[in-house]
This record gives structure tokens, sequence and C-alpha cells, in this order.
């Protein structure tokens, strides 16, 4: 009778080694493709492996050999186009050269990135790239100052520490929004969010936008729920939300891209036009792959390129400690119809 999947268990090196009528050390050789072996020898264990469906333990060879193809990754969240694209060129890098990633999502939880940053590291990595912007427990800080690699920093580029930065100024961000706008002669402007107590990137654009235009005399509220995801949804409640405060800005600027199609729901709902009555920003850049007639004005962000220079960070350190590979981006100003530009 054959056995059911849960009275399984899988197939050991000491089973493949019985099997074959060789030592452990010889299986163990033939499956790495090293030592000198027959070819009969080498085809017969190796048959025998794949006949009973035995997978050598990554971990076990990298605590042996020191060394080891994993590279830990953590962002908040793989269904963020943002940290999908960011992935997309970290694997670009990584793959092709034999290294393979290993994805954590922290949800923004500090409690959650400790668990992930532990469980990473029982693992003896090659490398870890941990997402910035984040709260982070001094057990975290702790461990990624003391685990002997040198972690790489994403997408936080306003308060480089001891690892390997790779991101951008939010605070410049928000600053260069506010610059627009004031180019523009907005003087009501309004910043709309949501996780800002979690998101400290998104607060950092919210506070140089905030600053720079309340120092020109401009007035700038804030909308932000704490409960509410970056979601379209989320843009549309709150822009709702403003629109029912009868205090209508003439510029509002949205923690996301995402946020800020949302919003633009709520006004074409409730009739006002974009730009000619409220122009509209963005940030990060998602929404310009799938602009029809609406393109929104909003700051792309280079995350492929991002992500590979992590990527090549990490490995660079691998191969030569004392290499640093920081690299801050600037985000692109996109020119789309959602906001009133001023006449050239």
């Amino acid at each position: 009778m054959s056995q059911s999947p849960s009275d399984r268990r899988p197939a050991t090196i000491s089973d493949v080694a019985e099997a074959a009528g060789v030592s452990r050390m010889t299986v163990s050789k033939v499956l790495r493709g090293t030592g000198r072996i027959s070819e009969a020898t080498r085809h017969r264990v190796s048959e025998i492996a794949d006949k009973m469906g035995y997978v050598p333990s990554i971990l076990a060879g990298a605590l042996s050999s020191q060394t080891s193809p994993l590279v830990g990754v953590l962002i908040p969240s793989v269904s963020d186009q943002v940290y999908s694209g960011v992935l997309a060129g970290i694997n670009a890098v990584l793959t092709p050269r034999g290294y393979f990633s290993l994805i954590g999502e922290t949800f923004f939880d500090p409690a959650n990135e400790a668990r992930l940053v532990r469980m990473m590291l029982s693992m003896k990595p090659a490398g870890l790239i941990v997402s910035g912007g984040l709260p982070q427990t001094e057990a975290t800080a702790h461990l990624l100052r003391t685990c002997c690699l040198r972690p790489v920093r994403l997408w936080d580029g306003d308060t480089p520490g001891p690892e390997t930065t790779v991101g951008l100024s939010h605070d410049a961000a928000g600053r260069a929004a506010a610059k627009i706008c004031l180019e523009a002669g907005f003087t009501r402007a309004c910043y709309v969010g949501a996780q800002l107590q979690l998101d400290l990137c998104a607060s950092r654009r919210k506070d140089g936008f905030v600053d720079a235009l309340q120092r020109a005399g401009v007035a700038c509220q804030v909308l932000a729920d704490p409960d509410l995801t970056r979601t379209v949804q989320s843009g549309q409640i709150l822009t709702e939300r403003l629109l029912r405060k009868g205090e209508v800005p003439e510029v509002i600027h949205y923690l996301n891209d995402a946020m800020a199609i949302g919003g633009m729901r709520a006004l074409f709902s409730a009739g006002f036009a974009v730009p000619n009555a409220v122009s509209v920003i963005g940030f990060n850049g998602t929404s310009l792959k799938h602009a029809l007639r609406t393109r929104l004005t909003t700051f792309e962000v280079p995350v492929r390129q991002m992500g590979e220079h992590a990527a090549r960070a990490v490995i660079g350190y691998e191969t030569d400690p004392a290499s640093t590979l920081s690299a801050i981006f600037v985000p692109q100003i996109i020119r789309g119809n959602t906001f009133r530009w001023p006449a050239e």
C-alpha cells in the first residue's frame, strides 16, 4: 500500500548512499560536481537521487562552506508596484550570477521585520537588502550592525547609516513638488496620504512639501488616515472627506500614484475639472504605463535601476568588502495633464 503524503519523509543523503552502494561523501561530491569519481558512478548516483526526489540542503552547504547563493530581501509588500519593480531589478542581476533572492514582506511592521531579519541571518546569506523608511526596533538595528554583512538599505536616502544606501531623498522630492506649485502660482494646497506613522519616507515627503510651501506663505493642509492603506480606494475616500469639508484646494499632492487616481475619481464625481479646478500630483510613476488620455503629473522613480544597483552592491561587497556602492537617485518630474502648468 502506498504512503499518504503525510506519512512520507524526505529522502536523505544516507538514503541515496545506501541505495547506490556508496558513501555519503561520494553522494555529496557527485551532487556538487567535485571529486575524482567515475562517470558510471556519477550517473548512477544522480539517477538514484533524482528518482528518490533528494534535494540537497542549501543551508547545510552554506554552513559547511561559508558561502551561500542566498540574498535576503525585505520589502513592505510584493503587491506594491514600486517594490515589484525593485525586485525585478534585483533578480535581473542576481539570477544570471547564480544567486537567488528570498523575499520577506514586513507590511511596515517593525516586529515582523525583526523576526524576518533574524530568520534570514540564520540562513547565513551572501547579502541582505532591507527597505528603509519604517520604524525599526533597537534589536533589529543591533543585529544589522553586528551581523558581519554590510546590509543594503533601499529607498530611504535621507537617513544614511552604516549600511550601503540605495535610495532617494524624500524630503527633496517633497520640496520639488512644492516648487512646481509655487511656480504655478497656487495659494491653497493639500497633501493627502495614509499610514504616515509607519511609512517614514512618505512622511518626509509630506514634511518637505508642507514646509517649502509654508515658508513661501502658501497655506497647506494635510489630510491623512493612519488606518487606511495606500490604495486607489483610500485616495478616493480621503478626497471625498476633503470635499465634504468644503475646503477645496487649488492643488492636491498625493502620497502615491494609486491614491492620486482614487482622488481624481472623487473629484470627477463631484464635478471638479482636473486640472482647471484642482490640479493633482502623484508620486512614484507607477500609473504612467497604464495612462491613456489622462497622464498623471507625478515623480517617476527608476525602481528597476534601483534594484539592479542594490543587487550589484550586495555582490560587490561579497567580492570586495572595502567597496562602497551607495547611490542616491533623483526622481524625474513627469509633466502630465493633471496639473495646471504656468504659461511658457
